[in-house]
């Protein structure tokens, strides 16, 4: 995008909405003249973002971000303590509880290993996870279907093995109101490897 006829502050707030993931030059743009012209809109942005930034923290048990430490999924009485789901990021989190299906705790890895990134397991929530497992029954793990994700899982695996520990991996397949036609081969693999009783 050409900067030379944009003043620099707003050359630098569309760069900055830029770097945003998902936004592209026209977006950024149009975000940045949005907020020009609503002032009240774009100061309550700033707070929303400051206090964001200032109050939100990794919890100190499972890695989500919270308010308070420990969070309340951890804090909580009525989850299920013996069940325990790894997932990679708080996002995660989020998209398992609107389920309202999952009752038990959650362990965020903040990643998955990517050697290819430099990210090994010692730039993962790992070193937290063992002080976890005393009351634990089954790991579920929940990270994604991706390369990276199924090595993190075969990974992860194979360190909770020699604790007799239950570790499962979330079922994978075709979408509800997916067509078998329009399915990648891998994800017809994987629906079926992961078929069950009716």
């Amino acid at each position: 995008m050409d900067f030379l006829y944009y003043p620099q502050p707003l050359a630098d707030l569309i760069i900055a909405f830029s770097r945003l993931p998902g936004i592209g030059p026209k977006t950024a743009s149009r975000l940045a003249f949005f907020l020009l012209q609503h002032a009240e809109d774009a100061t309550q942005l700033e707070k929303a973002i400051g206090d964001a930034l200032q109050n939100i923290k990794q919890c100190s048990v499972c890695g989500n971000y919270t308010d308070s430490d420990p969070c309340k999924i951890c804090d909580s009485e009525r989850r299920v303590h013996s069940l325990l789901c790894i997932v990679e990021q708080p996002r995660d989190v989020v998209a398992l509880e609107k389920t309202g299906e999952y009752k038990g705790l959650y362990h965020v890895l903040h990643g998955v290993l990517s050697p290819m990134e430099g990210v090994g397991p010692e730039q993962l929530n790992l070193s937290s996870l063992f002080g976890r497992l005393e009351k634990v029954e089954e790991v579920i793990l929940a990270v994604n279907p991706t390369v990276e994700g199924e090595a993190t899982a075969l990974y992860i695996s194979k360190l909770l093995k020699p604790l007799n520990i239950k570790v499962t991996r979330i079922a994978h397949g075709l979408p509800i109101g997916g067509d078998l036609e329009y399915a990648d081969e891998v994800t017809i693999a994987r629906a079926l490897e992961g078929r069950r009783p009716l």
